[in-house]
């Protein structure tokens, strides 16, 4: 499939996978609800202020490449929901680490599993770097590791569904961070990982409900 989201088109679908998962009683999303999830302050990156045109026009940019629709109920309310299991059948992995890639950008391992165990936990980073692998060896693949910029001992991972993505090295006479015992880097860089998701995880629960207040405005 040839597919360049947009930045808000990747958001919006980003947002239809995390709210199924994560809160499936409210699920399908009202153009209200996925609104919000879009400019929600937490879990994101960046942050957004669109307006409720802007996701209309990402839902039908959605609809035709097979990723979205509405949703067929008994409510007078018009609902959405992502079609990502019909068009890719992605496992529940899979479905975790891509969702955080579309609602956060590049990432490492170390970040991806941290932030995504709200969707699926990882019993270790070899399991996210698993995960990643098939997602790189899928034809065509949805996820490219980036080069390692200096000083950074683990490298990022983006996803492909807004098209192919070039970042190179860090600028030339750009000093490298000091070094440290091996293996210090990746523990340091997953305390904080799982520090700053945990402090999101919480500003997530306050607005969560505020948001289901407002699906029904």
């Amino acid at each position: 499939m040839n597919i360049a989201l947009s930045e808000i088109e990747a958001r919006v679908l980003g947002c239809l996978v995390e709210k199924e998962i994560t809160t499936p009683e409210y699920y399908p999303l009202s153009l209200n609800a996925l609104l919000h999830a879009c400019n929600q302050k937490s879990n994101r990156d960046p942050l957004m202020n669109v307006d409720e045109e802007a996701v209309r026009h990402a839902l039908r940019v959605l609809g035709d490449q097979m990723l979205a629709r509405s949703a067929s109920g008994d409510s007078r309310v018009a609902k959405y929901e992502h079609r990502l299991a019909d068009t890719f059948n992605f496992t529940r992995p899979e479905t975790a680490v891509l969702c955080e890639l579309l609602l956060r950008g590049p990432q490492t391992p170390g970040e991806l599993r941290s932030r995504a165990e709200r969707m699926h936990a990882f019993e270790d980073l070899s399991m996210v770097q698993s995960t990643l692998k098939r997602l790189m060896e899928r034809e065509p693949p949805v996820v490219k590791v980036l080069p390692r910029q200096a000083g950074n001992k683990e490298a990022r991972y983006v996803h492909l569904l807004s098209g192919d993505v070039e970042i190179g090295e860090a600028p030339p006479g750009k000093e490298a961070a000091p070094s440290r015992i091996p293996g210090e880097n990746e523990r340091i860089g997953q305390l904080q990982a799982e520090i700053s998701g945990l402090q999101k995880e919480v500003a997530d629960l306050k607005t969560q409900f505020a948001e289901f207040r407002k699906q029904f405005e």
